[in-house]
């Protein structure tokens, strides 16, 4: 009995992380059992695109985080459930559904109010109102962004500049709307973990766990091979100008303000000393 005590204890600590996964696994598993057509009917039916929400299916804002459908669930699913097993232990629960679902449903409502104006004054075609854009990406980014609360304060800097520059060449060089909604989701999830800063002790295990989650984030975000090659590039770049950038901030907050008494004082003769 105590051992399956401490079970459930461990357990109640990534509560967030336990329940998500396993109704992941739930549905993921029975769209497989139900076949192709089904599939298709679940996407279709899940998908936050501009003709649900002009229709009024507003529920698709969160049962689309419920559906997946990017490749086999023995690949995506224990990644992901390493990440948010990390984050809801160093950020904790609520921290970590707030972080979750401002990313997925932000993302979702500025691509969609981008693809609207971009219907709306002819740059896209009418058929991109009814594509599907379903999964959890949106709120997997949005979390790994909000881990900016728990780095080092030394490493906060690059770790922004890294993913959001990564992020934006994504956008760029893919040039689909997922790609710039991963992007956005990133950003919010980092402008939501300036509420959410608290020290932590970070274990090699936590360590690893964190490499492995990140190689996720980039795999997600860098998911074509063009993009897989150049975005490494422009997140050290931007991973260096962001650490550079906050070096020369805090340099500049610590060096002395002189009043004008100090002003007059330095400039007025001072007496030369003989030897």
């Amino acid at each position: 009995m105590p051992m399956i005590g401490g079970i459930f204890s461990r357990l109640a600590r990534v509560q967030f992380t336990v329940g998500y996964v396993a109704v992941l696994f739930a549905v993921s598993c029975a769209i497989l059992l139900l076949g192709p057509h089904a599939h298709d009917v679940v996407v279709e039916r899940a998908s936050t695109n501009l003709h649900n929400l002009a229709h009024g299916h507003l529920g698709t804002l969160l049962g689309s985080a419920l559906v997946v459908d990017a490749g086999p669930l023995y690949f995506w699913l224990p990644f992901l459930t390493c990440l948010l097993v990390l984050a809801e232990l160093h950020l904790r629960t609520i921290r970590l559904i707030v972080a979750f679902v401002v990313g997925h449903i932000g993302a979702t409502l500025v691509v969609a109010g981008a693809l609207a104006a971009a219907v709306e004054f002819g740059w896209l075609p009418w058929a991109i109102t009814r594509a599907s854009d379903v999964g959890m990406s949106y709120g997997a980014l949005a979390v790994l962004g909000a881990m900016t609360a728990v780095m080092p304060r030394g490493w906060r800097a690059a770790w922004v500049g890294w993913w959001v520059s990564v992020g934006m060449a994504a956008a760029i060089i893919g040039g689909d709307f997922t790609d710039a909604g991963h992007t956005v989701a990133v950003i919010l999830g980092v402008l939501v973990s300036a509420r959410f800063r608290q020290p932590v002790h970070w274990t090699l295990a936590r360590c690893l766990m964190l490499v492995a989650s990140s190689g996720f984030g980039f795999l997600v975000l860098a998911h074509h091979w063009g993009t897989m090659a150049t975005a490494p590039v422009f997140g050290v770049l931007g991973a260096f100008a962001a650490h550079k950038i906050v070096q020369l901030g805090a340099a500049r907050r610590v060096l002395p303000v002189l009043s004008p008494e100090d002003g007059d004082a330095l400039a007025a003769p001072q007496p030369v000393l003989a030897g």
